[in-house]
């Protein structure tokens, strides 16, 4: 029987739609705490309407640069975040992860976990990458703990890259392996 990459025992991923999507991200960026956890830009409120029309314009590429999807609890069919992979460097089989649980009733639970296990599938068996990279603020323990419970490794630290209420922050740079993914 063949399993359903894009399902786990506690989350779904599914394709995105533009104003889904941009309905809740509106919503959620206006929670400063999983604003600051996800983004180092400075902190801007986006309207539902302007980040569905960026949605619809990077959905129009002919050659994907980002494959990018909703998470959905499995229990309700609610939409609690999203992940996407990009920066893919197909000639050397390598991209980025990013992952957001934008619902904090969800935050600390293994969500965010088993959604990054399922894209890691996605980048590992549909995709075939070799690498996939992820950064992630030293002000993150939760989401720290999560990437290693998926397998990533740290591989790096940018020093003092990002600035948050007058402090210096790093940014540490993850990564996991084909290999090491097909180990865990």
């Amino acid at each position: 029987m063949m399993m359903n990459i894009f399902q786990g025992k506690l989350v779904s991923l599914v394709a995105e739609d533009p104003q889904v999507v941009a309905d809740a991200y509106a919503q959620w960026n206006r929670n400063a705490e999983f604003k600051r956890l996800l983004d180092a830009e400075p902190a801007m409120l986006w309207s539902a309407k302007k980040i569905k029309e960026w949605l619809e314009k990077e959905m129009e590429e002919s050659e994907p640069k980002f494959f990018s999807f909703q998470i959905r609890d499995l229990q309700s069919g609610k939409m609690i975040g999203f992940t996407g992979l990009g920066d893919l460097e197909w000639n050397h089989g390598d991209g980025w992860v990013g992952i957001g649980i934008g619902d904090s009733e969800y935050w600390g639970k293994g969500y965010g976990t088993e959604a990054m296990q399922l894209a890691l599938r996605y980048a590992f068996t549909e995709l075939n990458l070799h690498r996939v990279t992820l950064g992630v603020f030293d002000y993150n323990p939760r989401a720290i703990r999560s990437y290693e419970k998926a397998g990533f490794k740290l591989e790096g630290r940018l020093r003092g890259e990002m600035s948050r209420q007058g402090n210096r922050h790093d940014i540490l740079i993850m990564g996991i392996l084909r290999s090491e993914w097909e180990m865990a």
